[in-house]
C-alpha cells in the first residue's frame, strides 16, 4: 500500500497539482490504514448509478477536482441523495460546474453526531506537527486543538485527546458509544507516518472526521497539499 501512496503523489506532481483531489487525498490516507468513507469516482451518470447500487442510499455527491478545495462554499456538494432521480439531478448539476470536475464522487453518508478535525502542517521551528481538534463547521470558531511534533508515540497521541477543552466528546454521547481512543490514536500516528515518509506533503486536513454510533472514526472529507520535496 505504501507503493500505492508513492504512485498517487508522483502522479499528482507529474500533473503539476498543488494538492490532491478529495478522492486522491482519501486514497492516500487509506494506504496508511485511516478509515475513509465508502466512495466511487464516477465519470458518467451510468457510473454514478452503478456506484449507488454498490454503496446504497442515502448518498453524498461531490464535484471532484484538485482545484475544488472548498466544495461546500462553491455549491459542489449535494447531501442526502435518496433516489435514482435525485442522483441524476445531482450528477447533472455537479458535472456541469466550472471549472469542469474530473468526476463526481459518489459517497456514503456518514452517520454520527460528533465531528473531529485531524491535520498536519510543517512548522518552520518544530517541523511536521499533527493536530487534533473539535471539527465540523465550528472548527475555527471553537479553536479547540492539540498538537504534537513528529515523531510521537501512542501515549503522546492519547494525551492529545485529554488536552482538548471539549474532551467530554470522547465519552458516551446521546446514546452513541464512547470514542474508540485506540483507533483514534492509530489515525494520529498514521498522519505522523505520512508526514515522515513524504516530505513533499506539506499539509493534511481531515475535516470532518466523523465519529459513528459505535465510537469509530471515519474521514468524510480530506485535503492533502503538496509542496517541494525537502
Amino acid at each position: 500500500m505504501k507503493n500505492r501512496a508513492e504512485k498517487i503523489i508522483r502522479g499528482a506532481r507529474e500533473r503539476a497539482q498543488k494538492n490532491l483531489s478529495e478522492y486522491e487525498s482519501k486514497q492516500l490516507l487509506a494506504c496508511y490504514g485511516i478509515p475513509v468513507t465508502a466512495e466511487i469516482l464516477a465519470a458518467t451518470p451510468q457510473e454514478a448509478l452503478a456506484a449507488s447500487e454498490t454503496i446504497g442510499f442515502p448518498l453524498a455527491m461531490k464535484a471532484c477536482a484538485p482545484q475544488l478545495m472548498h466544495k461546500t462554499e462553491s455549491g459542489a456538494v449535494v447531501l442526502n441523495v435518496g433516489t435514482k432521480t435525485e442522483l441524476r439531478q445531482a450528477y447533472s448539476h455537479l458535472a456541469g460546474m466550472e471549472p469542469a470536475p474530473d468526476g463526481v464522487l459518489v459517497q456514503a453518508m456518514a452517520a454520527g453526531r460528533r465531528e473531529l478535525v485531524v491535520g498536519m502542517n510543517r512548522d518552520a521551528q518544530f517541523g511536521p506537527c499533527v493536530m487534533l481538534g473539535l471539527g465540523g463547521v465550528f472548527t475555527e470558531l471553537l479553536n479547540d486543538t492539540a498538537f504534537r511534533a513528529v515523531p510521537f508515540d501512542r501515549v503522546e497521541a492519547l494525551d492529545m485527546t485529554a488536552e482538548l477543552r471539549g474532551s467530554k466528546i470522547f465519552g458516551e454521547f446521546r446514546g452513541e458509544s464512547r470514542v474508540n481512543l485506540e483507533k483514534l490514536t492509530d489515525i494520529l500516528l498514521a498522519i505522523g507516518e505520512i508526514a515522515g515518509s513524504h516530505p513533499e506533503v506539506t499539509e493534511i486536513d481531515i475535516n470532518p472526521l466523523v465519529v459513528n454510533q459505535d465510537g469509530l472514526c471515519v474521514a468524510v472529507d480530506a485535503l492533502v497539499v503538496l509542496g517541494s520535496a525537502v
